[in-house]
């Protein structure tokens, strides 16, 4: 028997704990699908945002950090840096800076190394490129390029809903 049904209670869930359980379990018992699908729903109900804006996509990001971090490390981690900057200077405004500074940001590195960068702030200013000046995307794009992603990669990242 397949795990269908499992994920599709999950899809349903809105409860934090019983999905952290699932997801836990799931790993437990290497059913990486089950796993997958915990994360993401996980990931999807944590913001407060609404779903399919700026301010969501850039929560669900770090929420999904966050989560990552705390699995890694046994405790919960919180970004305080990144939360401070968003409240400061508001997701649109945190997207950009990500986007134009000199040097890729730790979190970058640290989702490149976990092969999550669909959840990078680059990526979202791509999924959100209506939003931005073509400048901000040309740069979110450079990112990935010096990168070694190619453009079908990039595009992926872009096109990337969870």
């Amino acid at each position: 028997m397949g795990n269908e049904r499992i994920i599709e209670k999950i899809f349903e869930c809105r409860d934090v704990a019983k999905l952290r359980a699932w997801r836990s379990n799931a790993q437990r018992l290497g059913a990486a699908d089950v796993e997958a699908a915990a994360f993401a729903q996980l990931i999807l109900v944590m913001p407060e945002a609404e779903p399919g804006t700026l301010d969501h996509a850039l929560w669900r990001t770090v929420y999904a950090f966050e989560e990552v971090l705390r699995e890694e490390r046994g405790k919960t981690i919180l970004l305080s840096r990144t939360r401070q900057k968003i409240k400061r200077a508001g997701a649109k405004q945190t997207l950009i800076d990500w986007a134009l500074s000199d040097a890729e940001t730790d979190g970058f590195a640290m989702l490149r190394t976990r092969s999550m960068l669909y959840l990078a702030g680059e990526a979202i200013v791509l999924r959100f490129a209506d939003q931005f000046e073509p400048e901000i995307v040309a740069a979110a794009r450079g990112r990935f390029e010096l990168n070694g992603l190619s453009a079908e990669e990039i595009q992926t990242l872009a096109d990337w809903e969870g």
